[in-house]
C-alpha cells in the first residue's frame, strides 16, 4: 500500500462504518439482537478471512486478556444492541449522530475514572457536543420517538467510550484483528439466546443485509483502518474517520427520504466537528493501546 491506496481505502473504511445504520434499517423485520449477533457472526468469519490472508502472528491468550475481551465483547453487544434500536425508532441520522457523542463521554470518564484534569480544550469539545445534541433533538419529549432513538443512541455512545477505556486499562498487547475477531465472538455468544427463537423467521434479503453488515461494515473496515495505519499517520486516520456521521446521513437522505431540517444539519456540524477536534487532541497526545473496535 502507497499513501495515496492507503488514504483511498481509509475512506472507504470510513463509508462502510457509515452505512451501519443504513443496513440495520434496511433489515426491516430482524430485531436489534437478531442484527448483533448475525453481524457479528459475519464479522468473525471475515476478520478469520483477512487474519488468514495476510499472515498475522497470533498472540496466545492470557488470563486477563480473556477477562477484557470478555468484558470488551459484553460492553460492544451493548453499544450495538442500543445502536441498532436508536435506528429503529429514531432513524439513521439520530442514531449515527447520538452515538458520536462518545468522545465527550470518553474525556469526562476519562477524568473520573483515571483521575485525569479535564484540559480547557477538552471542556471545549464537551459543551460542543452537548450544544450538537441540542439541536440534533427536535422536541424534548420521551414520547417521541425522536427523542427515544437520541436517548438510545447517547447510551450506544456511553457504552463505545466505555470499551475504549476498556482497552485503554488494559495491556493492548494483542494485534487489533485478533482482538477484533475474538470480541465479535463473545457478541455472538451473548446475542445467540436472544436472537436464537426469531431467526427462521428472517427472511431472505434481511439476511443479505445483516451479511454485508457484518462483513463490510465490521471485518472489512476494520481490516481496512488496521492496514491503511501502516502508511497513514493515525491523525489523519482519526480525521476521516470523523467523515463517518456525514457518509451514513447523507445515504439515509437518499434511500429513506430521512431529509435533515436545518437545526439538525447546524447540530450534526457541531458534533462532526467536536469529532475532528478530538481526533487531533488524541493524536498530540502520548500513544495509547488502540480500542478493540472502531466506529460504529
Amino acid at each position: 500500500m502507497n499513501h495515496r491506496t492507503a488514504l483511498g481505502a481509509l475512506h472507504i473504511g470510513a463509508l462502510f462504518f457509515g452505512l451501519t445504520g443504513v443496513f440495520g434499517k434496511l433489515a426491516a423485520s430482524a430485531s436489534p439482537s437478531i442484527i448483533v449477533f448475525g453481524r457479528a457472526a459475519f464479522a468473525v468469519l471475515a476478520l478469520g478471512l483477512f487474519a488468514s490472508l495476510a499472515r498475522q502472528a497470533w498472540q496466545p491468550l492470557r488470563g486477563q486478556d480473556l477477562r477484557r475481551l470478555l468484558l470488551g465483547g459484553v460492553l460492544l453487544a451493548g453499544h450495538w444492541v442500543s445502536f441498532f434500536v436508536a435506528v429503529k425508532v429514531g432513524g439513521v441520522a439520530i442514531a449515527t449522530l447520538g452515538f458520536a457523542s462518545f468522545p465527550a463521554f470518553t474525556v469526562i470518564l476519562e477524568g473520573l475514572l483515571f483521575r485525569e484534569r479535564i484540559r480547557r480544550n477538552e471542556a471545549l469539545l464537551v459543551v460542543l457536543v452537548s450544544i450538537g445534541l441540542v439541536l440534533v433533538t427536535p422536541q424534548f419529549d420521551l414520547a417521541s420517538e425522536a427523542t427515544g432513538g437520541l436517548l438510545w443512541a447517547l447510551l450506544s455512545g456511553l457504552l463505545f467510550s466505555l470499551l475504549s477505556l476498556t482497552n485503554r486499562a488494559g495491556s493492548g498487547r494483542l494485534p487489533a484483528v485478533q482482538a477484533a475477531l475474538w470480541q465479535n465472538l463473545v457478541v455472538a455468544l451473548c446475542l445467540l439466546p436472544f436472537a436464537a427463537p426469531g431467526l427462521a423467521g428472517v427472511t431472505a434479503m434481511d439476511w443479505l443485509w445483516i451479511a454485508l453488515l457484518g462483513i463490510f461494515c465490521t471485518g472489512v473496515a476494520h481490516s481496512l483502518f488496521v492496514a491503511s495505519l501502516a502508511v497513514i499517520k493515525a491523525r489523519t486516520a482519526a480525521v476521516v474517520f470523523g467523515m463517518e456521521p456525514v457518509y451514513g446521513i447523507a445515504v439515509a437522505w437518499v434511500v429513506f427520504a430521512e431529509t435533515p431540517t436545518l437545526r439538525m444539519l447546524a447540530g450534526g456540524g457541531l458534533i462532526i466537528f467536536a469529532i475532528v477536534l478530538s481526533s487531533r487532541m488524541a493524536a498530540e497526545q502520548p500513544p495509547k493501546p488502540r480500542p478493540l473496535a472502531e466506529g460504529t
